[in-house]
């Protein structure tokens, strides 16, 4: 569905990303891992436009996504939930997956929808009516979840969900994600600086390093090896 060709990005004078080639099979769960700076977050905003890369191609279900600006993206079915949650701090939760189905011109599929991010996160449905900046870390990734949802992805793109939240709705979240891509068949790229995490619930694993791709091979081979294990997983 997603194949990432040589791809180049450089901030100002600094390459950030060199030569990265990857690619994501439709209905399946990938993850990108490394440590902090490799480049892991750089890709993903490349991937969604949001910034441009120097050089390479990004095909996206077989079109040619790379020069396209990041609003014709997203109304393809590319949906990225950036580091940080990004919600909307302001308003309410109810607001918030509003501003998710943006896009949305079906107002039957919208309040279904609504009502599946309820089922998946019951502690948005509690919180509909409060404002999203006065929920917990968790709860603000659960919601920034659920507002990618109401866009109608078909493809989505997580950059670390696990960061800064309670190790109990971590669990909860990654869950969740493995649910999302069974039952809706989504097929989702998943950034993640918890390896061991990541590792169990994708298919196929790529590490990233000083943005070149270091390692790539189906998710429990990368586990096993020795060299992953030293550098990502604490052993």
């Amino acid at each position: 569905m997603l194949t990432v060709e040589n791809l180049n990005v450089s901030y100002g004078a600094i390459k950030a990303l060199h030569g990265v080639s990857l690619k994501v099979p439709q209905g399946s769960i990938v993850t990108l891992i490394g440590a902090n700076g490799a480049g892991k977050s750089t890709t993903l905003r490349a991937l969604s436009g949001l910034v441009k890369s120097s050089s390479g191609t990004i095909t996206y279900d077989g079109e040619d996504i790379s020069k396209l600006p990041t609003n014709h993206i997203v109304s393809k079915g590319l949906c990225h939930v950036p580091e940080g949650r990004m919600v909307f701090a302001n308003l309410t939760v109810a607001e918030n997956l509003k501003m998710g189905a943006y896009l949305q011109k079906d107002r039957k599929w919208i309040a279904e929808q609504t009502d599946y991010v309820f089922s998946l996160f019951p502690r948005l449905k509690e919180r509909e009516s409060q404002a999203a900046g006065t929920l917990s870390g968790g709860e603000q990734q659960m919601l920034a979840i659920a507002r990618a949802l109401l866009s109608k992805p078909k493809f989505l793109m997580l950059d670390e969900p696990s960061l800064g939240i309670a190790p109990l709705l971590v669990k909860t979240i990654f869950e969740r994600i493995v649910e999302i891509n069974r039952e809706q068949g989504l097929t989702i790229l998943l950034v993640e600086q918890n390896a061991n995490l990541a590792l169990d619930v994708s298919s196929y694993a790529y590490v990233l390093e000083t943005g070149k791709i270091l390692l790539e091979g189906p998710s429990a081979q990368l586990k096993a090896d020795p060299q992953v294990q030293a550098c990502y997983l604490g052993g």
